[in-house]
């Protein structure tokens, strides 16, 4: 299995944001987190609110956790909020289930780690860890198609 690098993880982040200003999108917080779950890069622009690392990584912590991408992990929290207390529970408040969580997979399908951004809507937050991956060489799984 691939190990995703530091490289990889830096270029992510960096594009994230690129493509973050050229949108002109709100600051962002982008994490990227190895295939263990530990924050291996980082960046958070002038401007984000204070909460935004937080979620940034709890969008990525948790599509790492359940193993699919946010858009799928937003749809099953809909089934009840039972789901998602257990979720809060297990995971000591660590998880946000929305989109702007996207797993990275390498060329064999398999997880090396996650993007989460946040600071935009869901859909642009997401836009942005899309490019950011595809930008290091890598697969990113928004979970759309669970």
């Amino acid at each position: 299995m691939t190990v995703l690098t530091l490289a990889q993880a830096s270029t992510i982040v960096d594009t994230a944001l690129q493509h973050g200003r050229q949108a002109k999108f709100k600051p962002l917080a982008v994490a990227v987190l190895d295939a263990g779950g530990h924050l291996q890069a980082f960046k958070r622009e002038d401007g984000a609110s204070i909460l935004r690392p937080q979620i940034a990584q709890g969008k990525a912590w948790g599509t790492l956790g359940m193993g699919f991408g946010g858009r799928e992990f937003a749809r099953r929290v809909q089934t009840g909020p039972a789901f998602l207390t257990a979720l809060m529970v297990a995971s000591e408040g660590k998880v946000v289930p929305a989109p702007g969580g996207v797993l990275i997979r390498d060329a064999e399908h398999n997880i090396i780690g996650a993007v989460g951004i946040s600071g935009d809507t869901s859909e642009n937050d997401e836009a942005c860890a899309v490019a950011g991956i595809k930008a290091a060489g890598l697969t990113p799984d928004t979970g759309d198609h669970v």
